[in-house]
């Protein structure tokens, strides 16, 4: 009888080790399948115009997203998301090219996120902006 107490309790035991377990391997798996939440507000972002110069590019973060802005050489602002069209990498600027270069596929955009080569469908999303007195606020 004492056996059969010690069995249970072992049992009891064991069984919640294997439920942590399976929640301890389960719950990342989850996190990583599940969607994002969108939580989408109306935030602006700003930058001081002279944080910006000639054929740079400067990554942010917006609407829950990665944005680039971009200072063409000649002066020209350009902002839009820099999450590529065909997967949903994040481009990266080259400034000695100035274009955008998708690492996964090795798709091209131009400044104002055209497609230039590669297997994106589709041009990078404009994203609106205004400067006014020395900053610009995107959104």
């Amino acid at each position: 009888m004492e056996n059969d107490g010690r069995r249970n309790f072992l049992g009891i035991c064991l069984g919640g080790l294997a439920t942590l377990a399976a929640a301890a391997v389960s719950f990342p798996v989850f996190r990583y399948l599940a969607p994002r939440s969108s939580k989408v507000t109306n935030g602006k972002v700003t930058i001081l115009e002279k944080d910006m110069p000639e054929g740079e590019a400067k990554f942010f973060e917006f609407a829950g997203s990665s944005a680039v802005l971009v200072r063409k050489r000649g002066g020209e602002l350009t902002a839009l998301s820099a999450v590529c069209t065909h997967l949903g990498c994040i481009v990266q600027w080259e400034k000695d090219k100035q274009d955008f270069l998708c690492p996964c596929h090795a798709g091209r955009f131009t400044p104002e996120g055209v497609v230039i080569s590669g297997p994106p469908p589709k041009a990078l999303t404009k994203i609106p902006f205004v400067v006014t007195n020395g900053t610009i606020t995107v959104g």
